[in-house]
């Protein structure tokens, strides 16, 4: 028996990349796995190729409305979610000067309001059910300043202030909200990207099994009486004050 039997996982963005890795580990671990993304074909190619309890829900994570219909839905099937996974997400790049407010919005509504709106959705159920893990997918640019990443790092920031906030108010429900911040990863969102591992201690980029993993430690019992926590999953990067070299391409 898996560590998650019988306990249900809305993942994000999880038709690849990070979000991809870790509905496979919660699918190997028994959960039922809600896929919710905006990438049907991915998403669908995935659920089916893991089969059991795993399934695709149409999510855009800016409207509130699909996030409703999504968690309706999820109940309906599985009769609680356990678990929320915020991991979808959009990046951009680009000197200062080239920013403008709508690029700054565009990465507002897909890194921060799409977490407000899930942690929105789930609180009723995860209240009725006595507890629950949220766990927000941030980045190593919420725990330092990157150079022509200002949009994406106020985004990334937010999440994790936001995430803190959160834990503050739900604990009282039994809910935790974490947050965890990935460093060089090489992923299809991050694929405008160049990465240099000078400056990681371990000097190799992540692997999104790495991510996942500690998803699921943050989303088990192994982690019950951990809240409002940040941890770095960067190999070190951020753990000196050495100049960030990964920049566009």
């Amino acid at each position: 028996m898996g560590h998650f039997e019988g306990k249900t996982a809305i993942v994000t963005g999880g038709a690849m990349g990070l979000g991809g890795a870790t509905v496979e580990r919660f699918a190997a671990e028994g959960a039922n796995v809600v896929i919710a993304d905006v990438n049907t074909e991915a998403a669908t190619t995935l659920a089916k190729q893991l089969g059991g309890t795993t399934i695709h829900l149409p999510l855009d994570v800016r409207d509130p409305k699909a996030w409703a219909e999504v968690v309706a839905e999820t109940e309906k099937r599985f009769g609680t979610v356990d678990i929320l996974v915020n991991n979808a997400g959009v990046v951009d790049t680009g000197p200062f000067e080239e920013w403008t407010a709508e690029r700054i919005q565009r990465l507002l509504d897909v890194n921060l309001l799409g977490v407000f709106h899930g942690i929105q959705a789930v609180l009723p159920g995860m209240k009725r059910a006595g507890g629950g893990s949220i766990v927000n997918i941030g980045s190593a640019g919420a725990l330092e300043g990157f150079p022509q990443m200002s949009g994406y790092g106020a985004s990334k920031w937010a999440v994790r202030g936001f995430s803190k906030i959160v834990a503050l108010e739900l604990g009282q429900y039994g809910i935790r909200v974490n947050s965890i911040h990935p460093g060089q990863f090489q992923t299809p969102m991050t694929s405008q990207v160049t990465f240099s591992t000078d400056h990681v201690a371990l000097n190799r980029l992540g692997q999104p099994d790495e991510v996942a993993d500690v998803v699921l430690f943050l989303a088990g019992d192994a982690s019950r009486f951990i809240t409002g926590a940040d941890v770095s999953v960067d190999g070190g990067q951020t753990a000196g004050n050495a100049a960030y070299q990964g920049v566009p391409e």
